[in-house]
């Protein structure tokens, strides 16, 4: 073993300028256009099936209602976001920050335990990219030989129409992209609203939608794995998140290099007396590559662990008769020392955490008002007498109701004898996911105020069951 580590660690030596740079840069530093083989196999035909699963519940999403309430909404201008047809408001402010703590440390685990395994099957710009576009392509322009000639051929009739045609679609989808974001965003009635009306009617959708489409397009079609490369910054967690311990696409270096390293197939011969390894040297796993890499060079921060170099691999080891998994979801220690995954201490912490913070969120959600309500006492005024040895105080009040129904809210104060509540105007209505306000006097016996402020609990009702409870506090003449 301490032969085959030197051994690797010279190939490791005589490769390593591959961490000087990214894959997709030459030696002048310009970038260097990644055309990678047309994947398939075992892997590939799986990710096919997960990635056409979401791609459809994308598209489908704004259309679905629960409740009368779209699946998800994320309106950042009125600050209404639906999630699974509940509503939540900027006052449910905490429940988003603790979501995201709790998806931070979700990644921050499952990239410790999987690697980068949400990028190459979950991640949209992954799924667009490859299972879209990249098929488009290839439908259009043939596979990466052919996309090649085709880029070096002068301008001719053939690659006009070619390109022109490509490019046609592309935006296309672009565009429909932009539109089911959009829907997200702004909800699919106002986006139907823009498609529907002339450009002038709705200048600053317009230019939304055309920025939108715009950015899908170049991220799409000219930008590509850059944004997992230079953007995204989850590659760059790697370096923290990953251990010897961590599951991710490998090159099993030990079988692959043997005593005498890699070299290339010749039929009949013994590899394992002539001690080489069985990687036959094909580079298969480097032309299928969508980011450009060797991933015999080891974990690197351009590899989405996308397994499109395992379908590779296996395809070669399964036409000259050798074992499938050269290339394949392994840990460092596995291939080492053939040792099983184990949860570390450190797995064991990130999940006692991720398990607090969930319960925290279940125990909130099942907690949360269905009625968010503020009663103040109004600004520079202080108690008044009136008739009848009575005192009282003005207040503003907004109520936000986060259910689907309409609710006819009554107040009522808690505790106290002698207490009467005269509304400014009609008592409040408010509809189903909306907002009221308004102005309230509140009246007490004045021998029930023993104390400067006295403490209030005022409960709002809608058809007799208390909604939410609000304390506040009443002015009264100093004792």
């Amino acid at each position: 073993m301490a032969d085959l580590d030197s051994k690797y660690g010279e190939i490791e030596d005589e490769k390593g300028s591959f961490r000087d740079s990214i894959g997709t840069l030459n030696e002048d530093g310009d970038r260097k256009w990644v055309y990678p083989k047309k994947p398939s196999g075992w892997y590939y035909n799986r990710r096919t099936i997960v990635s056409y699963t979401l791609l459809i519940v994308l598209f489908a999403g704004p259309f679905i209602k629960i409740g009368g309430e779209p699946l998800l909404l994320f309106n950042i201008f009125e600050r209404k976001f639906v999630i699974l047809g509940q509503i939540f408001w900027p006052q449910d402010f905490f429940l988003f920050v603790i979501a995201m703590l709790t998806s931070i440390v979700f990644i921050i685990l499952f990239t410790t335990v999987f690697g980068r395994i949400f990028c190459g099957w979950i991640c949209p710009q992954t799924i667009f990219l490859e299972m879209v576009f990249r098929k488009v392509e290839y439908w259009i322009e043939g596979d990466w030989r052919k996309q090649k000639k085709l880029d070096k051929m002068p301008w001719n009739a053939e690659k006009i129409r070619k390109k022109g045609l490509k490019n046609v679609i592309f935006v296309l989808i672009s565009v429909i992209i932009a539109h089911t974001f959009l829907s997200y965003i702004i909800g699919v009635e106002a986006v139907n609203d823009l498609l529907t009306s002339s450009p002038t009617e709705n200048l600053t959708g317009f230019v939304a939608m055309l920025i939108f489409t715009g950015l899908f397009y170049g991220v799409f079609a000219r930008f590509r794995e850059q944004a997992c490369i230079i953007v995204c910054p989850y590659g760059r967690l790697q370096g923290a998140l990953l251990d010897n311990k961590s599951i991710v696409v490998a090159y099993d270096f030990v079988r692959g290099e043997s005593a005498n390293g890699r070299s290339k197939f010749r039929k009949n011969e013994n590899r394992e007396e002539a001690g080489k390894g069985d990687c036959i040297d094909c580079h298969a796993c480097v032309d299928v590559c969508p980011t450009g890499i060797d991933i015999r060079n080891g974990t690197q921060l351009e590899c989405v662990n996308c397994t499109a170099c395992i379908d590779a691999c296996d395809h070669i080891m399964g036409s000259i008769n050798l074992p499938k998994g050269l290339i394949r979801y392994a840990s460092i220690e596995n291939i080492e020392k053939k040792e099983p995954f184990k949860f570390t201490p450190r797995l064991v912490a990130y999940s006692a955490v991720l398990g607090l913070l969930m319960s925290a969120m279940v125990v909130l959600l099942a907690l949360r008002s269905p009625v968010e309500a503020t009663i103040l006492r109004s600004q520079g005024t202080t108690f008044m007498k009136i008739e009848g040895g009575k005192l009282q105080n003005l207040y503003t009040y907004k109520i936000i109701n986060k259910t689907k129904d309409e609710k006819h809210i009554e107040f009522e104060v808690e505790g106290l004898e002698g207490v009467t509540i005269n509304l400014v105007g009609n008592p409040p209505v408010v509809p189903a996911g909306g907002s009221a306000e308004g102005a309230m006097f509140v009246v007490i016996d004045e021998a029930n105020v023993t104390d400067y402020k006295t403490k209030l609990k005022i409960n709002l009702k809608d058809d007799k069951n208390t909604l939410t409870t609000v304390k506040t506090t009443f002015l009264g003449p100093i004792r």
